[in-house]
C-alpha cells in the first residue's frame, strides 16, 4: 500500500501501522529519510538554530551526536578549505560546533570522505578521533559497511550498465582523471556498479554505487560508456544540453556507527531544478517503513 506522504500521519501509538478491513496491523507508507539505529531519531532531534554556521551556508544538518555529524552538503561548496578561498564543509561545521558547544580554539573534526566540489549530497564527518578512525576503517574494508549511492542524469545512454571497471589516472596540474591502461604508472582500478532507471528526451536517469572512492570517479565512468553526466563542464561535450549544476548527487549514504555498531542509512533528493526534475526522484529515497519504525522520520 502507498500512502501519499503529504497526507499521511502516523498514530503516535501505532506508528507504521494502519487499519486493514479486517481490522489487523498492516505496515503502510513510506519514508524520505530512514535511520537504522536502535534509539529513537525523530525529525527535529538535534536540529540546528536558524541562525548559525550551517544555515548561513545552506548546509541542512541531518543528524548529530557525540560522535557524527551528517548533512546534505549544497552544490558547488568544496569539502575542505582550497585556494578559493569559498567557504568550506569542513571550516563551516567546525564553526557551527565552536558556536553551539562554546568551544574555545581548534575544534575537532574528521573528514572521512569527500565530494566533488560541484556534487552535492549527504556527508558524515567524525567529531572524535576514535569515531574518525572507525569510519576510514569502514571505507577502506570491502564488506560494504560504508556505502556511498549517486544519482546521475547523463547526455545519452550508457552502453554498458553492471559492474564498471577502469583505471584512471589523475592530472594534477589540471585536475583531470581521464581512462588508461593499467600498465601506466600511476594508474588507479575504479570499480563502479551502474543501474540505469529512466529514459526521457535522450537523457538518461542512472544510479551509481562507488565500490572505490577515485577522484571524479563517477563523472569519468560514466563518460567513458558514453553517457557523459549532464553539466559537467569539464567532461561532457559541447553538445550536451546545459544546466546550472552538475547533474549528480550524492543521495545515499549508509554506515556503521563507530560507536555502537548500529546500521545508519541517510538518503536526500537531488534538488528540484533541470534535468532532475525530468525524472521520479521520489523513488530514490521512498523506502517501506517496517512494523517497528519508531526510529523513522515520518
Amino acid at each position: 500500500m502507498d500512502i501519499k506522504r503529504k497526507n499521511y500521519k502516523p498514530d503516535k501509538n501505532n506508528v507504521g501501522k494502519e487499519k486493514s478491513d479486517g481490522g489487523e496491523p498492516v505496515p503502510v507508507a513510506k519514508v524520505k529519510l530512514r535511520l537504522d539505529v536502535k534509539d529513537v531519531v525523530r525529525k527535529g532531534d538535534g536540529a540546528a538554530p536558524e541562525d548559525n554556521p550551517l544555515s548561513r551556508n545552506g548546509i541542512t544538518l541531518l543528524y548529530e551526536d557525540n560522535h557524527i555529524i551528517v548533512v546534505v552538503k549544497p552544490q558547488n561548496v568544496p569539502s575542505q578549505a582550497d585556494s578559493s578561498g569559498d567557504p568550506d564543509m569542513l571550516t563551516v561545521i567546525k564553526q557551527y560546533i565552536a558556536e553551539k558547544y562554546g568551544k574555545p580554539g581548534n575544534v575537532f573534526l574528521g573528514l572521512v570522505h569527500r565530494l566533488d566540489r560541484p556534487t552535492g549530497g549527504v556527508m558524515v564527518f567524525a567529531k572524535t578521533s576514535k569515531a574518525a578512525t572507525r569510519l576510514s576503517e569502514q571505507i577502506k574494508s570491502e564488506d560494504g559497511d560504508f556505502e556511498k549511492m549517486y544519482a546521475a542524469v547523463t547526455f545519452g545512454r550508457p552502453y554498458k550498465t553492471g559492474k564498471l571497471e577502469h583505471y584512471l589516472f589523475k592530472d594534477t596540474q589540471t585536475n583531470t582523471v581521464t581512462v588508461v591502461p593499467s600498465t601506466l604508472d600511476g594508474a588507479k582500478k575504479a570499480i563502479s556498479e551502474v543501474t540505469l532507471r529512466d529514459e526521457k528526451d535522450g537523457l538518461s536517469f542512472v544510479t551509481v554505487k562507488l565500490v572505490t572512492g577515485r577522484t571524479h570517479q563517477a563523472r569519468v565512468q560514466l563518460k567513458a560508456v558514453g553517457a557523459p553526466i549532464i553539466g559537467d563542464r569539464r567532461y561532457s561535450p559541447d553538445k550536451a544540453p546545459k544546466a546550472k549544476n552538475l547533474a549528480l548527487w550524492a543521495y545515499k549514504l549508509s554506515f556503521s556507527h563507530p560507536t555502537t555498531g548500529d546500521k545508519m542509512t541517510f538518503l536526500a533528493e537531488p534538488p528540484s531544478e533541470y534535468p532532475w526534475q525530468l525524472f521520479d526522484l521520489v523513488s530514490l529515497t521512498d523506502v517501506i517503513r517496517p512494523q517497528n519504525s519508531s526510529h523513522y522520520f515520518d
